[in-house]
């Protein structure tokens, strides 16, 4: 559940915990592809995150790049966050697992439980998230859609497990208000706009709030601060980088995709051919002569008549 940032931090009480460093793990959202800045940086989650908690830049540590998977945030990432001795961490990561064509949920779960063991142990609370349904906001085919939709349960399902077993706040994207609208989203649809980045370091410093954490300097839903995309960048975007990523993750996607196809129309074949047995009468079976009932034509006639 996200909970409500006050926007008055007069209100924060002194037994609140002063976080001072900040690590961000994941893939292309963590790293805030989808809010740019004039200078040609991305900005993004982690750094709207950093600003609420008032931490100072050396104490913010970003370790994500684009393309991570968990395995990568676990094995690549991680030493990194140990090191940096974070009082909170942040970790997006899993929906390049759900495009990949080895895609594992219990891999998913025990890299991610690693994750957040390593990092507890270290005495940094982790904020997880679990994904909304993407195939509302990029606009997929019918069996495309069903079959990522497939993938992201699952994946959601992985990190409600780990969730539930290690107690770490979870931010449920679909859930958070406006997700779904398309100002909320960058260009290719794939990353949150600067809106969209603001409405994620919300959450996530709401959850913080919850756990105890001082939030002096809320993050706000009015956009400041990042580079106005043009036309020009839309397509440019759309031809360098967005046809050629749906060219490679439709090459993983696609098979699976018509994998379910292929068993969702067994399954109706199978069903309609017992719905067709179920109505279609069997034949009558001939009884002896001593066990047949008489029609009404071989009743005896009444006496008398």
């Amino acid at each position: 559940m996200v909970s409500a940032v006050s926007d008055d931090s007069a209100g924060i009480p002194d037994t609140a915990i002063t976080a001072r460093r900040l690590a961000v793990l994941g893939d292309s959202t963590a790293v805030g592809l989808g809010d740019p800045l004039p200078d040609g940086r991305w900005r993004g989650v982690g750094p709207l995150v950093a600003g609420a908690l008032g931490i100072a830049p050396d104490g913010y540590l970003n370790c994500s790049f684009t393309g991570a998977r968990m395995r990568c945030v676990r094995t690549e990432q991680l030493p990194a966050a140990l090191a940096h001795r974070a009082d909170a961490a942040v970790v997006i990561a899993g929906m390049n697992d759900t495009l990949r064509s080895d895609f594992d949920p219990a891999a998913v779960a025990a890299d991610l439980g690693h994750v957040v063991t390593e990092l507890a142990a270290a005495g940094t609370l982790t904020v997880t998230v679990r994904f909304h349904d993407h195939g509302r906001v990029f606009r997929l085919p019918g069996p495309l859609r069903r079959a990522l939709r497939t993938r992201i349960d699952a994946l959601n399902a992985a990190v409600d497990t780990v969730v539930a077993r290690h107690g770490v706040p979870c931010l449920d994207l679909g859930a958070v208000p406006g997700a779904y609208e398309l100002r909320a989203w960058s260009v290719d649809r794939l990353h949150p706009s600067e809106l969209g980045h603001r409405m994620l370091a919300r959450g996530v410093t709401a959850l913080l709030a919850d756990a105890g954490y001082r939030v002096p300097a809320p993050v706000s839903l009015s956009c400041s601060g990042g580079a106005a995309a043009t036309t020009a960048d839309h397509v440019a975007w759309l031809v360098s980088k967005g046809v050629p990523w749906l060219y490679r993750r439709g090459r993983d996607l696609v098979p699976y995709a018509a994998g379910i196809m292929l068993r969702a129309a067994a399954e109706r074949a199978r069903l309609t051919g017992a719905g067709q047995r179920q109505a279609t009468p069997a034949p009558a079976r001939e009884l002896p002569d001593e066990q047949r009932i008489p029609g009404q034509a071989e009743l005896p006639a009444p006496a008398g008549l």
